[in-house]
């Protein structure tokens, strides 16, 4: 997800037609007020927190010896099963988005920011039923790709390798932002829990992201982001229910916000069509997202598909019900005292309402959800480098040891260079993170959809609406007013869709072997 916790709390980061009012935001309510202090780290917590980063590196060590070829780093063999497919898919996807900026959201402008969660649950919905199944037979199919493209240069037989070489360039440049950013929020939760130095904590965290992925790869990541769900899930579950039973109940609770600002319980308070679009449009990013395509690349089979859908909607479903509760109970809990910054409300709550060891543990889940999506971007963008441009171009007969040493230098490239970026974080490198979401969104989705529902799709379409997706998004980011309030994502993916479908009808019709997939059964794959 594109927030990420260094800029959740930034109003600029939500599409501008359903941004509230700032005199309506809970973030701005009493900025000087003296909020509630943290309680001071002491030697549980920092026993627990080191214990959570060491186990990430034991599955790494774990998955490294198990790797043996290309296809074992880049997609785990298609080896997952339905339960580590969709928790790695939730983890990847919500960030730190989930545990810190929809409560924050909440916290500042109340259930009105409800409705993001609502588009998102329905894309996530659609991308499982209509997305998964197709996609991990089509890729099997179109000569086993292991990155999405390898996937569109095998499905359109693009001689010409446009298609990969852009795609790859869009993976590579938006991921790098995507990690520096989320390398960044790694290092201010080190910095704000330890009183770290902003520069070490950045390293720490990056050396342990880097190390488990360099190790163990897709299986290392894949495992990491399935424990790592867990945590964030009993995290969203456990912190708003102590801080429920400590404040009361649902009447104390209701009534202490009702005091505060009535208009923070309602659903469509302030509410415009135009935000509303852009709230549930959100949902239409998950087709185009790479790091979450992989999954349904890697399951083991399309018929573990329904089920893995089952576990990942239930988790994704219950975990945004307590990201919303936490923000919401926040607003009751901090009545006296609000806080300067809504993103730090689940952080203040465990805080203040549990012990240093249990404290650790929670505290290890808001790390965990950054690390999740890191380690997912990091190994899909080192997998561009190596599948799509070094295997590709450089060196198309290299052998598997090869290959996959080859792309843990790129894990480590992309990681230093993400780093360094990270190190001046006010430098402007993470404007484009706020709108990578739609970037991918626009750019990805429609082709990724009609390349498996289309037989008339071509390599032609796939470029225009690639490129059209991409252009749209950057360039009505940059206007404002009336229509151009509406989150990039809507027209861009619109426009996209349109280009695919009219150069693909400009362009000569596919030969019949670039659609003999649509013709396959499947069943053994």
């Amino acid at each position: 997800m594109v927030f990420q916790l260094i800029d959740i709390g930034n109003a600029d980061r939500f599409p501008r037609s359903h941004r509230k009012d700032e005199t309506n935001s809970r973030a701005r309510h009493n900025n000087n007020a003296e909020g509630p202090k943290p309680m001071d780290i002491n030697t549980p917590t920092l026993l627990t927190f080191a214990a959570y980063l060491v186990a990430m590196l034991a599955f790494g060590f774990v998955a490294y010896r198990i790797t043996t070829d290309l296809s074992d780093y880049i997609l785990g063999g298609r080896s997952l099963g339905p339960g580590v497919t969709a928790l790695s898919a939730g983890a990847s996807d919500m960030s730190g988005w989930l545990l810190l900026g929809l409560p924050g959201a909440v916290y500042a402008a109340g259930l009105g920011e409800l409705w993001i969660g609502v588009g998102l649950v329905a894309g996530a919905w659609l991308n499982w039923l209509f997305v998964a199944r197709r996609l991990r037979r089509f890729t099997a199919l179109a000569d086993d790709a292991l990155t999405i493209p390898d996937y569109l240069e095998n499905r359109f037989g693009d001689s010409s390798r446009a298609l990969r070489t852009i795609s790859a360039i869009v993976i590579l440049v938006f991921f790098t932002l995507y990690i520096s950013a989320g390398l960044v929020g790694g290092g201010l939760l080190f910095e704000n829990t330890f009183g770290m130095d902003y520069s070490t904590a950045l390293l720490v965290g990056a050396f342990v992201i880097i190390s488990y992925t360099f190790l163990g790869g897709f299986l290392a990541v894949s495992w990491t982001d399935f424990f790592q769900g867990i945590l964030m899930f009993g995290t969203l579950l456990v912190v708003p229910m102590m801080a429920f039973v400590f404040i009361g109940g649902w009447g104390e609770v209701g009534e202490e916000v009702q005091a505060i600002d009535p208009s923070y319980s309602t659903l469509l308070e302030g509410m415009t069509v135009m935000g509303m679009i852009s709230l549930l449009a959100w949902g239409l990013g998950y087709f185009g997202q790479p790091h979450i395509l992989a999954r349904f690349m890697a399951i083991r089979s399309e018929h573990d598909v329904p089920r893995a859908m089952t576990i990942g909607m239930t988790w994704m479903i219950l975990a945004l019900v307590g990201a919303v509760a936490t923000g919401y109970i926040g607003i009751a809990y901090f009545a006296d005292a609000p806080l300067d910054d809504g993103e730090t409300v689940l952080i203040m709550l465990i805080q203040a309402l549990f012990n240093p060891w249990v404290a650790g543990v929670l505290l290890a889940a808001i790390l965990a959800a950054i690390m999740s999506t890191i380690d997912s971007q990091l190994l899909v963008s080192s997998s561009a480098l190596t599948n799509d441009f070094y295997k590709g171009f450089l060196r198309p007969n290299a052998s598997q040891t090869e290959l996959v040493w080859v792309t843990r230098g790129a894990v480590i490239a992309v990681a230093v260079l993400a780093t360094l970026l990270a190190m001046a974080p006010e430098a402007g490198v993470l404007q484009l993170v706020a709108y990578a979401w739609a970037g991918f969104g626009a750019a990805f989705g429609p082709v990724i959809i009609l390349s498996l529902f289309w037989r008339r799709m071509t390599r032609v379409g796939a470029l225009a609406g690639m490129i059209i997706g991409a252009i749209t998004v950057i360039v009505w980011e940059q206007l404002s007013g009336g229509l151009f309030d509406l989150y990039e994502i809507v027209p861009g993916f619109v426009f996209c869709t349109i280009a695919v479908v009219v150069g693909s009808l400009l362009d000569k019709a596919p030969d019949a072997s670039l659609t003999t997939s649509f013709d396959v059964d499947g069943s053994s794959q």
